[in-house]
């Protein structure tokens, strides 16, 4: 899972043993920013590959196993899978490249919810599951993750995807780890704020070196308005970000 890809990429610890067996790692229950993906593989000399699925899809979707890994790619839709990509506000199909909400169809999509037929009737619609999570595919049918319909932070009525900006800081060698949530504001609607971990020793790390290390690497109105430095992000057992701790 992730928090153990950002060990391997951030700890000096990792290169004190012989990891020359390893032949590949794959990666999943939350995004892996490229950067990362990309740092560990040549870190440890072996690919790094991500998958997707969720439980309304018996558990996979995308594998990349039968492709080389493209940085940032959950890989290609399974043999027999449907993939499609829509707005998430109206439905409206989106193109190669365009982010949109992933929608999967195919043999391993669920009957629905046990006794939960409401729910069953929003996230399965004419066979097809929407899966909450927002992404694209490009000209290959690379499938990539960019965030959660539910976690979009709205800016003046531009979408920023935390996703997107927790991979951007974590590019920063003093930093070990981030989370970003949006929180409210009376003129922009919401503004994003950065928790950031702090590498071991890096006390120099402030937050307008975060800011300008976001800044030169993404739009202006991505840019977190605050950043707070804490101990640890708090992660579920499977790797994904408790942001409603932190909002």
């Amino acid at each position: 899972m992730p928090p153990i890809i950002l060990f391997l990429a951030k700890h000096p610890q990792v290169a004190e043993y012989d990891l020359s067996a390893l032949r590949f790692i794959v990666t999943g229950a939350a995004t892996l920013d490229a950067g990362t993906q990309v740092a560990v593989s040549e870190q440890l000399g072996v690919p790094i590959r991500q998958g997707w699925g969720m439980t309304e899809v018996s558990q996979a979707a995308f594998s990349p196993l039968s492709f080389p890994p493209v940085p940032g790619s959950s890989g290609r839709a399974l043999p027999g899978t449907r993939l499609k990509v829509v707005d998430p506000d109206t439905g409206a199909p989106r193109g190669v490249g365009e982010k949109g909400e992933l929608c999967v169809s195919g043999p391993q999509v669920m009957v629905g919810y046990l006794d939960r037929p409401d729910e069953t009737a929003r996230t399965v619609r004419d066979g097809w599951v929407h899966t909450g999570d927002l992404g694209y595919v490009d000209g290959e049918e690379n499938v990539f993750i960019t965030g959660r319909v539910k976690e979009l932070i709205k800016v003046k009525g531009m979408q920023v995807a935390p996703a997107e900006v927790e991979g951007r800081i974590l590019e920063h060698p003093d930093v070990s780890d981030a989370c970003v949530v949006g929180v409210p504001d009376e003129r922009a609607g919401e503004l994003p704020k950065a928790f950031v971990v702090r590498r071991t020793g890096a006390t120099g790390l402030d937050e307008q070196a975060v800011k300008a290390h976001v800044a030169e690497r993404l739009a202006s109105f991505k840019v977190p308005a605050m950043v707070e430095f804490i101990d640890t992000v708090p992660k579920s057992p499977s790797g994904k970000i408790l942001r409603r701790l932190l909002a």
